[in-house]
């Protein structure tokens, strides 16, 4: 199987990926990955197809390009929903653009898209306790979060210092697009 580097090197795309404003980027993310498959929906090859969730009864075998996504074609087509929800009260247009036009990420449980500000948060990606020193405030609400959940302050700081983002338990990082806040919640099997 050719690698990531060398499969985006030999697919020709002639468009530019589409701009999500609550998930800027997708590739970094993993949510959008190069590939040469043909999308479900538009049923072109346009060189990626987004790996994030898809809530639908259709069988698209995860082949939704992101510009199906971001034009809201999968959605009205399929009726798939991208994200498990917002976690905070948002207008139904933003709701609408998170839930049916923005690439999804994967989570542990029930994803859940953070907001702030009355607007949903950029969702910016996975992040482990070493990514995390440079958010001394995002740890202190992740260090609230596990508080609430009856553990012993020494298990709660235990659990803090294993989060990993390429296992688990993982946090999920997101910037608010009004006041620029870092925000996060965590979660595991």
């Amino acid at each position: 199987m050719p690698s990531r580097r060398s499969l985006s090197r030999s697919l020709v795309v002639s468009e530019l990926l589409p701009e999500f404003p609550y998930h800027p980027d997708p590739l970094a993310t993993g949510s959008v990955v190069p590939s040469a498959a043909v999308c479900a929906c538009c049923e072109r090859q346009r060189g990626y197809l987004c790996t994030g969730p898809v809530h639908t009864p259709a069988d698209l075998d995860d082949r939704l390009c992101p510009w199906c996504i971001a034009d809201g074609s999968a959605a009205e087509r399929y009726g798939v929903s991208f994200t498990g929800g917002i976690d905070g009260d948002v207008a139904d247009a933003v709701w609408l653009t998170v839930d049916s036009r923005t690439p999804g990420f994967s989570s542990w449980q029930q994803d859940q898209w953070l907001a702030h500000c009355g607007d949903a948060a950029a969702f910016l990606g996975v992040v482990g306790a070493a990514e995390l020193v440079e958010f001394p405030d995002v740890v202190e609400t992740l260090r609230q979060e596990a508080s609430g959940w009856d553990w012993p302050p020494q298990n709660v700081e235990h659990y803090l210092a294993s989060l990993d983002k390429d296992g688990q338990p993982t946090a999920y990082l997101f910037r608010c697009r009004v006041c620029a806040t870092h925000l996060a919640y965590s979660d595991f099997t």
